[in-house]
């Protein structure tokens, strides 16, 4: 049985001065400057109203908090740093999901328990020896505090380290709270496959699309209540987020996600671009533009950049680019490709963007390309489905491809729309 879904808004935020300096790091005579950085109207993340309004929330109880270095208030402060220093509760442990808790470890690398440098206190690992908190982990704990930035695509681990830990919190009989935050590419369009359950992993736990225009607190209520988790779970909201607003238009700093995240626009082609691990082309891990350079040693760059842009995909233009990754597939070698610029935001369509490509080399470089071997094939996890790398294989046009996935998609949107908060 699914138990109580909670969820709190920004309402009395600005009320005790001193409750809200705690929530930014700032002194209470200096909360109006520090406290409320921007515009009337500024984005405040969930984090800040949790620890201001909402802070009786964790008044007297032994908190655990599950976070990365996304998880800091306007003012870059770390919620580790601002929990830490609180007297009215305990910050008793620290979960670090992939990446580790100070995010220091490159992706898809184990992640050790260790202890933190600068609080002393336990920080355990989500990403190595278990994905799962351990009852011997939450012992003592009253409640797991969630607060990570996510990216608004399936294929990324940390919703599914927010199932796990949810799954874990029922099982131990303890709350969880999520302290919600935007999604950084927008909650509006949504694109892709929905998950084919049989192909359930770390890149892909529940029958969502691969750019489901959720914030990570909708899709706790979606996991809790549609796909059955049933912990105790509250959801606490950022305040004045619109649902069109994508990262650069919320005003809040950009603290990379991920080692290999590190703008708004690399979160933009991710769920596209991302597909392209799954092949022998580099996706740009080892360059300093991750996911928006796609290419390998036997691409034709002006060919591919010419064919994709008489497509006239919308919102991208793409630039014939050479690069030489320090890492990852092609280590070293001379990569021939494009890069995909954002001409507009809206309009991209980075699910569309990234079959293109794939379409193309398929076409043009049959020979040389190649899904990467695996049982099932990685790229079917990534993408959710089998279908769609056999029809790339067939060489189906873009457009027969995305008719393929509306029926599934179509139910998806009906289900999602009982859940969003904004």
């Amino acid at each position: 049985m699914v138990r109580q879904i909670r969820t709190f808004s920004r309402r009395g935020f600005g009320g005790v001065a001193a409750a809200s300096a705690l929530a930014t790091g700032a002194p209470a005579a200096a909360q109006t400057r520090a406290g409320q950085t921007g515009p009337a109207g500024a984005v405040i993340p969930g984090l800040e109203v949790l620890l201001g309004p909402k802070r009786a929330l964790l008044t007297g109880k032994r908190i655990g908090l599950v976070t990365n270095p996304t998880g800091v208030n306007r003012n870059l402060v770390s919620a580790v740093d601002l929990m830490a220093a609180a007297t009215d509760f305990k910050l008793a442990a620290l979960f670090g999901p992939e990446h580790g808790v100070r995010g220091d470890a490159q992706a898809g690398a184990p992640v050790a328990d260790r202890l933190d440098a600068r609080t002393r206190l336990p920080a355990y690992s989500l990403y190595g020896a278990t994905r799962k908190p351990t009852p011997a982990m939450l012992a003592g704990l009253d409640i797991l505090v969630f607060d990570i930035q996510d990216i608004g695509t399936r294929f990324y681990t940390y919703p599914w380290t927010l199932a796990l830990v949810m799954q874990a919190a029922r099982e131990a009989g303890i709350g969880v709270i999520v302290a919600d935050r935007p999604n950084p590419i927008g909650g509006v369009s949504i694109e892709g496959p929905v998950l084919d359950p049989a192909l359930a992993s770390f890149v892909g736990a529940y029958p969502v699309p691969i750019r489901h225009a959720m914030t990570i607190g909708e899709l706790a209520i979606m996991m809790n209540t549609d796909f059955a988790i049933g912990c105790d779970l509250s959801v606490v909201k950022c305040a004045n987020w619109r649902r069109g607003d994508d990262a650069p238009l919320t005003g809040l700093p950009w603290v990379s996600p991920s080692p290999n995240m590190p703008t708004p626009d690399t979160a933009l082609v991710y769920p596209g671009t991302c597909l392209i691990e799954g092949t022998n082309l580099s996706e740009g891990r080892g360059t300093t533009k991750p996911f928006e350079l796609i290419g390998a040693p036997f691409i034709d760059a002006h060919g591919l950049a010419e064919r994709l842009n008489q497509r006239t995909l919308p919102g991208a233009h793409f630039r014939p680019a050479w690069f030489r990754p320090s890492f990852s597939k092609h280590q070293g070698q001379l990569c021939a490709g494009i890069q995909v610029h954002i001409t507009d935001r809206t309009a991209l369509a980075p699910v569309e963007t990234g079959i293109a490509i794939l379409l193309e080399v398929a076409r043009h470089h049959g020979k040389d390309f190649s899904f990467l071997p695996a049982n099932p094939p990685f790229f079917d996890r990534l993408a959710g489905v089998s279908w769609l790398r056999e029809a790339i294989i067939a060489g189906q046009s873009l457009d027969v491809i995305k008719a393929h996935w509306q029926p599934e998609l179509a139910a998806f949107k009906l289900k999602r729309a009982q859940r969003l908060l904004y």
